[in-house]
């Protein structure tokens, strides 16, 4: 994979604005009617952009083979589709597509035809289209090539922001009283952004999606700490999930290999943050699947676990230019980045998680006191927050250092006396040079 960013910039607003294209003819044609079928009122629909990028940086080691890649752009674009949908439902708690009358669909997110197409669409990106649009925006001078992406960037958080705006106004027009809906603080913010705008916005994606004028589910709201599934519970259940996941593997690296080794994603303390971040998304995707078949929720599991795991050796390893796990001996494999039975393991702890730890766990939390549990969450994330940052540094130096690079800048010098070579091979043991 040889893009500059810039390069990847231009290819996730072209994507978008083709697949704005296609969704905008075919709901044009269903209905009639010049419709904007995006979420963003500009001509982009951004998850068409992020699944081509994502297939562009994560598939690029199997384009010498058609069938694995077609494979990975069809399950990569399933699974975006699919995430795109849950988050976009736990936003405003309505689905704004729904192919349960189609065949081979599942959730009502995804079908076998458009899964498929994904794979042919993601295939011809990688292997023809990528090559073609970038030699196109190589015909730009560099100045004129930086100052179109800066433009497209900027355009396009105007629109997520007027887009976003208009996505809680519906929500705030459900969940609170006419009486008092505009003298909240929120209210005022949208005022002070332009309702005019937000409005217009909002009316237009009534016309697309319909089902975003149907009263919502009210919010329960008992006054407890954490209560629901909001940014309290999901950072506990981050940490405390990023704390046992290394507890597990350590435990599991001892069991099957007999010595006692570090599984820690950070520099400071025992965490695992893959695990932490799988637990999250887990959460949020199947917080309210959490009453369906455990068959069901051990396929997601499965499924997601196995592509979660893809993705992130990928992307540690061209970040930090390390290969961090190897499953090239296990039968099965893909890459040697994940492997059947692992995936399998992902989708049994999806089902223990969802139906025996979670909500223990959940009801746990909870029970912590509402302001000293506001102030530890926020030591915490503090402490998180800095303690990635760190590592990430470490890392980044650690992979420089293995170069022979010497350290030109003050936090190289400092990663370098105290994170050198025999502490990060100790916190870091399988780390392997790319």
């Amino acid at each position: 994979m040889n893009y500059t960013g810039f390069e990847l910039i231009w290819l996730f607003f072209v994507y978008s604005f083709f697949g704005w294209v296609m969704e905008t003819v075919m709901g044009t044609v269903k209905q009639r009617k010049f419709v904007n079928r995006g979420f963003f009122t500009g001509p982009f629909c951004f998850v068409y952009g992020i699944a081509a990028v994502l297939m562009t940086v994560i598939l690029w080691e199997l384009e010498e083979s058609w069938f694995f890649l077609f494979l990975g752009c069809t399950i990569l674009g399933t699974v975006t589709e699919w995430l795109t949908g849950k988050l976009l439902e736990r936003m405003n708690r309505h689905k704004w597509w729904d192919y349960s009358k189609k065949k081979w669909n599942f959730d009502g997110y995804i079908c076998l035809q458009y899964s498929l197409l994904w794979g042919v669409l993601g295939t011809i990106c990688v292997k023809f289209a990528n090559e073609w649009l970038t030699a196109l925006f190589g015909f730009l001078p560099e100045l004129a090539e930086e100052i179109l992406c800066g433009v497209l960037i900027v355009i396009g958080l105007i629109d997520l922001s007027v887009s976003l705006a208009a996505v809680f106004r519906f929500k705030l027009n459900r969940e609170m009283p006419a009486v008092y809906r505009w003298n909240r603080s929120l209210g005022a913010v949208a005022r002070r952004m332009g309702l005019g705008i937000v409005g217009c916005v909002q009316r237009r994606m009534e016309k697309a999606y319909p089902v975003l004028k149907e009263a919502g589910q009210q919010l329960s709201s008992e006054g407890r700490f954490a209560e629901g599934c909001g940014f309290y519970k999901l950072f506990w259940i981050f940490f405390l999930g990023s704390l046992l996941g290394d507890l597990v593997e350590t435990i599991f690296c001892r069991i099957t290999t007999g010595v006692w080794m570090s599984r820690s994603s950070l520099v400071w303390g025992p965490f695992s943050i893959v695990w932490g971040m799988a637990l999250v998304l887990a959460t949020v995707l199947l917080y309210k699947d959490r009453e369906k078949p455990d068959r069901y929720l051990f396929f997601i599991g499965t499924f997601l676990g196995g592509a979660y795991e893809y993705i992130c050796s990928v992307l540690s390893e061209l970040v930090f230019g390390k290969v961090f796990w190897d499953y090239s001996k296990i039968p099965f494999n893909l890459g040697g980045r994940v492997n059947l039975l692992y995936c399998f393991f992902w989708g049994i702890a999806a089902v223990l998680w969802i139906k025996l730890v979670y909500p223990r766990l959940s009801s746990l939390i909870e029970k912590l006191p509402v302001i000293g549990g506001k102030l530890v969450t926020w030591v915490l994330v503090v402490f998180m927050a800095a303690n990635m940052i760190c590592s990430g540094l470490a890392l980044i130096r650690y992979d420089t250092r293995s170069q022979g690079k010497e350290p030109e800048y003050a936090w190289e010098r400092v990663m370098d006396t105290y994170y050198g070579d025999e502490v990060m091979e100790r916190i870091y043991p399988n780390a392997l040079d790319v």
